[in-house]
């Protein structure tokens, strides 16, 4: 802490335990770090670092972002290789550097009126500040009802926003603060495929996969898996399997009902490598008692019910691990999600789709039903109680009698030729549709309707 800055941090500590304590300095004192992630090729970067003349104290990888920054600048998130947000301070130029990783694992809130900047890793910590309340930003509820998160900064808090994935800022603070975010990393754009044949590529997916997983295996605590018994998963813990002399620790999450669950997957992955496997059953009760505890959690309402299996899961692994392995993220990169394939669908079609009249008035009818969907998944995340306190009910009701307005005028004006066309859209999933769904949602009654509602809730 000093005259322009303070900085704190609660560590959760997996590389160097014993001298990797945050806040960090570098040699001379200059530079203060808090940092919350892993940065797997730390180890890579040393040497270099060493030779330019850097110092190291500490086998912590926070040190190794201190004395990159020192050596690169900005520049210096380019070299890196990991999950991560930190925030850095230079007390002798004043001036706040913060980076958030390539795909926003690590999440980095911040708050800035002009004359007061806060960050920290979670909303709720921000709340804290005095001079930080809790006001809801109206301009992001129909994008949040239509996709069930925010795609910019904004988040459901006004004033509070949030460093986008592949993004840095610079705060200069003195007489004439200055905030400046600039972006440093994007999905790179599609190459050329050479000419190679799919046994040359998956030979290379294979290695890269590999490699992803011996990088993680970096740590000074106890690891672990969590295996579903999917493709996924299973050949993450198998790879990690091979590379870990002793036990590997695997964990599943269930349920009751036994055609939605698949522990019995699980069981034969973990058998089959031989893991110390164990497992937790979630009832209809434990879920929805779950809620309240997990909305504090995550700051913002629950669209997924992945979260709570997730957090059951996650309870469970932290009585025997630190550090757990996962298969998220492999769904988006191999096309897993059944939407990939409808959207192609929907390309095929687009053209045709033009071709018919009356056609805004089609998609706009199956974009307000795709809306009233996304709305009772969101509002699922309360309880019966919270349903009453917030007389939820009228406004889904005003929802349904609209969207039964709009199909009934549709379908009047439409022939059985069209009617037939109406039939395929319903059954498409195109991401054109929901952001008409967005866009159509901030003209209607209901949608002001909401925004008081969610108003009186964050007002409580």
């Amino acid at each position: 802490q000093d005259a322009w800055a303070s900085l704190g941090h609660r560590r959760l500590s997996i590389i160097d335990l014993a001298t990797g304590q945050q806040p960090m300095t570098n040699e001379d004192g200059r530079l203060q770090i808090v940092y919350n992630g892993e940065i797997f090729n730390h180890a890579d970067l040393r040497p270099e670092l060493e030779r330019a003349g850097h110092r190291y104290a500490t086998h912590c990888d926070t040190e190794a972002i201190l004395h990159a920054y020192e050596q690169y600048g900005p520049a210096c998130v380019e070299r890196f290789r990991g999950m991560f947000a930190f925030a850095l301070w230079d007390a002798q130029a004043r001036r706040l550097f913060c980076a958030r990783d390539r795909l926003g694992k690590k999440p980095f809130y911040y708050y800035y009126d002009g004359r007061l900047f806060a960050f920290a890793s979670e909303i709720k910590a921000l709340l804290e500040h005095p001079d930080i309340s809790a006001r809801f930003e109206e301009s992001t509820l129909a994008e949040y009802l239509a996709f069930g998160y925010i795609s910019d900064e904004r988040t459901l808090f006004s004033g509070i926003r949030k460093l986008m994935p592949g993004y840095y800022l610079t705060l200069e603070t003195g007489e004439s603060p200055k905030l400046e975010v600039r972006q440093y990393w994007d999905i790179p754009a599609a190459q050329e495929d050479e000419g190679r044949d799919d046994a040359s590529w998956i030979r290379e997916c294979r290695e890269r996969l590999e490699e992803t997983v011996r990088m993680r295996l970096m740590s000074d605590v106890p690891l672990g898996m969590f295996l579903s018994g999917g493709l996924d998963s299973s050949a993450i813990a198998a790879l990690m399997r091979r590379m870990v002399a002793g036990p590997v620790k695997t964990f599943s999450v269930g349920y009751r009902e036994e055609p939605y669950s698949e522990l019995s997957y699980a069981r034969q992955v973990a058998a089959g490598i031989g893991t110390e496997h164990r497992e937790v059953v979630v009832g209809m009760e434990d879920f929805f008692h779950a809620l309240p505890r997990l909305v504090w959690h995550e700051d913002e309402p629950i669209v997924w019910p992945s979260s709570v299996s997730l957090y059951f899961v996650s309870k469970l692994a932290s009585e025997d691990v630190k550090v757990v392995l996962t298969g998220e993220g492999s769904d988006e990169l191999f096309a897993g999600y059944g939407r990939y394939r409808h959207y192609l669908w929907n390309e095929r079609w687009l053209r045709r789709y033009r071709l018919v009249p009356c056609l805004e008035k089609l998609v706009e009818a199956r974009a307000a039903m795709m809306f009233s969907t996304c709305a009772a998944i969101t509002l699922r995340s309360v309880n019966s109680g919270f349903w009453k306190r917030l007389r939820i009910k009228r406004s889904v009701s005003r929802c349904c009698m609209s969207i039964s307005s709009t199909l009934a005028s549709v379908r009047s004006g439409l022939s059985d030729a069209r009617q037939r066309v109406m039939k395929a859209a319903k059954a498409s999933r195109n991401f054109r549709i929901l952001r008409w769904a967005s866009e159509m949602c901030s003209r209607r009654d209901w949608a002001r309707s909401g925004i008081r509602l969610l108003n009186s809730f964050m007002a409580r």
